[in-house]
């Protein structure tokens, strides 16, 4: 399950030189408002030290980092629920995200305007969530629309499903997102196939100047603040400083100016690592002659589950798994070496993988 990510933002507030910070495909930015036309979709290879250090002692013939797929889509404005902009037309795009990248301006630059006339990360954040809110209410109104005709036929299920949407309608209606609706987790069942986008988990990512790179400035600040106590994440990233040593060939090279920077690494390893805790994920490895490849679940997976991944036959097929722990692969060096010393285990269909298990599944179909 590669882990899929969807930036939004107003125009003009280095959404794209943020996708350009994180993904192997680079797009251009503009200054001009509405000036894109399409999503830019690319992926990021999920940092992970581990894999590399497997290689080393099994020495594969490749190594296949997990990957995230991220989709830039063009900058909203406001009324663009009402059609203002372009941005609207690709919300769609976003729809199957598993979360958002919220780009917020936290820089000034006057060869930049503003479409607001003036920096304020915190009301461009409450303009772009009102979009979102209006796009979501509108599903929701169509879908009870329908439910009520379940209702007028006498369909049991249904009374209680027309709460649960009128419940969401409500909060909508009162500039309430959908992850923060007094709905039961089980209720959530009944507007899931909507895939609103004010439903997903979103990480805040304050595109901040140059100076500001490691601490911050009084707009990060101001979104920090407004934030608080919300169960989401906030990042400072230097956009256009992160871009531009993300496009160095020479790994040793962007190390230098990152350290030059005063940055201990590129902000798309923080935005991974955010992006996996608030989706509850975590990383298993197959390891072989042939490749270390490191794989995306969420946490709380059985192995079965885990094995589907991989392939579905593996799921279907599934006898068992062998289950070595990563520190113990690295202790003792090879498979043998974790066997001799008693830490190889074989596990049935109710284990739970765990972070760095090294797996190889039996099954037969």
């Amino acid at each position: 399950m590669a882990l899929k990510c969807g930036i939004i933002g107003l125009t003009n507030t280095g959404k794209t030189t943020i996708f350009n910070c994180m993904s192997n495909t680079k797009a251009e930015a503009s200054s001009f408002a509405f000036s894109a036309t399409k999503s830019n979709i690319g992926t990021v290879e999920v940092p992970d030290p581990r894999l590399y250090a497997i290689d080393a002692l099994i020495k594969s013939a490749k190594v296949v980092p997990a990957t995230v797929e991220i989709v830039d889509v063009p900058g909203l404005a406001k009324g663009a629920s009402q059609g203002e902009g372009v941005g609207n037309k690709f919300l769609a795009d976003i729809q199957v995200m598993d979360a958002l990248i919220h780009v917020l301006r936290c820089f000034d630059d006057p060869q930049l305007p503003h479409i607001e006339g003036s920096v304020d990360p915190v009301r461009d954040m409450e303009i772009v969530d009102f979009e979102l809110q209006v796009r979501d209410l509108d599903l929701v109104m169509r879908k009870i629309q329908r439910v009520e005709k379940l209702v007028r036929a006498g369909d049991k299920d249904a009374r209680h499903m027309l709460d649960v949407l009128t419940t969401l309608k409500n909060h909508l209606e009162n500039m309430g997102n959908a992850r923060t609706a007094p709905i039961e987790e089980e209720d959530k069942k009944h507007f899931a196939e909507l895939q609103l986008l004010t439903a997903k988990p979103v990480i805040y990512v304050c595109n901040v100047d140059d100076a500001s790179a490691v601490n911050g400035n009084n707009y990060s600040n101001a979104v920090s603040e407004a934030l608080n106590g919300q169960d989401t994440e906030v990042l400072v990233i230097a956009g256009k400083l992160e871009a531009e040593i993300s496009e160095l060939e020479d790994e040793a090279d962007r190390a230098v100016f990152l350290s030059d920077a005063g940055l201990q690494e590129p902000g798309v390893n923080k935005l991974i690592r955010a992006a996996y805790k608030l989706l509850n994920l975590q990383s298993f490895f197959t390891a072989g002659p042939k490749e270390v490849r490191a794989w995306t679940i969420r946490k709380g997976m059985t192995a079965p589950l885990a094995a589907g991944v991989i392939h579905s036959d593996l799921e279907r097929g599934f006898i068992r798994a062998e289950v070595m722990k990563y520190n113990d692969f690295i202790t003792y060096k090879s498979e043998q070496g974790v066997k001799d010393a008693g830490k190889f285990k074989v596990e049935g269909k109710n284990y739970v993988v765990d972070d760095g298990d090294i797996l190889h599944i039996r099954f037969n179909v």
